[in-house]
């Protein structure tokens, strides 16, 4: 059996007529808490998942750890460079590459791009795009060919096809009498790679490594080896240890977080604002808990005076608007993070549906890496905003409940 003063708490919480405004105020103040809740839960899971959705599409296109030597011109072979990650448990693969920048032109069409050159029988064993492409494939790149795999985009806004060519335009240009002419070569468009990420299909551009050598003038001469590791997100520290200190001068090493952490951090600063701001919404509706309380007090002011000259001591007064306060603070958690969770695990499929509905994208793959609003409802959060949620609610008890242990039996009964 509850004790006394859970029982007298518990039967405040029943509206009655002399209370209804006052058990309304109540339901108000559950509500908001719920409304808090849930609103933290979901922007929290959406935020989440595009951070998981867009860290994984930029796995499976950027390499996770990269290593190479800061003279490409030194005559060091890109198998030395694999000297350094051998015997690496957490290696999976690598693959060398030169790269450098180039614009591409074909039918009037001029987009500038990174030109990649590649090991076919090793790139695809760092990428997972290579594995289904759309046309052609990684073998079709031959030494001595001249050939080229283009993003989807950019071969669409190039207008080039397979069995086509285009002309690769490089920066270094030659010297002749006539002054400094570009130099060009025509390359053979062999495939067409699809990654899924915008910004990539609209830039990528891969050739074979000897090709890519010979356009730069590099002779043997390679950018660096890509590495796949079995957990990318230990990449950092494995690049802090892979090079030692005696050669950090002519050796670097950078993961997948050196090119995409002002990304990262911004989307971290996003969520602990949107968890500030949300925050407040729950710290309204405690507010409103609040006031709901000192509404019952002095509603209550002779029921208090009769129980005290009954005997029951301040600490009992007190107890009896806390459970009031807590369990009015406990439902409207309850409700908010069941409502949350529901409405987080399945806010992409209710976004698709109106999508449909009305006949509308709402998240634009140029913009978002992605066409489709993902979600990840993470446990932890949960558990911190439901803490934070009963913290608040009981926090906002002990004012109306001190108020109510202060009460005079014989003032409070003086009118009666």
């Amino acid at each position: 059996m509850a004790s006394l003063e859970t029982w007298i708490g518990l039967r405040y919480l029943r509206a009655k007529k002399r209370n209804g405004f006052m058990s309304f105020i109540t339901m108000i103040s559950i509500a908001g808490i719920a409304l808090g809740v849930t609103a933290l839960i979901v922007v929290l899971s959406v935020m989440n998942g595009f951070q998981k959705e867009i860290r994984g599409q930029l796995l499976n296109v950027a390499p996770h750890a990269e290593i190479g030597y800061y003279d490409t011109g030194n005559g060091e072979s890109w198998q030395s460079l694999r000297g350094f990650v051998k015997g690496r448990k957490e290696v999976l693969a690598t693959a060398p590459y030169v790269a450098d920048q180039a614009l591409l032109a074909n039918s009037g069409e001029v987009r500038g791009v990174q030109l990649r050159g590649v090991l076919p029988e090793e790139e695809k064993n760092v990428v997972d795009y290579g594995k289904d492409m759309p046309v052609g494939s990684f073998n079709d790149l031959k030494p001595g060919e001249f050939d080229i795999i283009l993003g989807e985009g950019l071969a669409e806004a190039l207008g080039a096809e397979k069995g086509g060519k285009v002309t690769v335009i490089t920066p270094e240009g030659n010297v002749t009498p006539a002054g400094v002419v570009p130099r060009l070569k025509q390359f053979n468009v062999v495939g067409i790679v699809k990654t899924g990420v915008y910004e990539v299909d609209n830039s990528l551009a891969m050739t074979h490594i000897k090709d890519a050598q010979v356009l730069y003038r590099l002779g043997d001469g390679v950018g660096g080896l890509r590495i796949k590791l079995a957990d990318p997100q230990n990449a950092p520290a494995f690049t802090r240890d892979l090079v030692p200190q005696a050669q950090k001068d002519k050796v670097w090493a950078r993961d997948w977080t050196f090119s995409n952490r002002s990304y990262f951090e911004a989307v971290e600063l996003e969520k602990r604002m949107m968890f500030i701001i949300l925050t407040l919404i729950i710290a309204v509706a405690a507010f409103n808990l609040v006031s709901s309380l000192v509404m019952a007090v002095t509603e209550k002011q002779a029921d208090i005076a009769i129980l005290r000259t009954l005997g029951l001591p301040p600490a009992g007064v007190m107890k009896i608007f806390m459970v009031q306060g807590a369990f009015a603070g406990f439902f409207g958690t309850l409700i908010g993070v069941v409502c949350g969770v529901l409405l987080g695990m399945n806010v992409g499929r209710i976004v698709a549906f109106f999508e449909d509905l009305f006949g509308m994208q709402l998240i634009n793959s140029q913009i978002y890496f992605i066409d489709y609003l993902p979600s990840d409802v993470n446990p932890d959060d949960v558990l911190v905003i439901a803490a934070i949620s009963l913290a608040l609610a009981f926090i906002a008890t002990l004012y109306p409940s001190w108020r109510a242990a202060k009460t005079q039996p014989a003032e409070a009964l003086r009118y009666e």
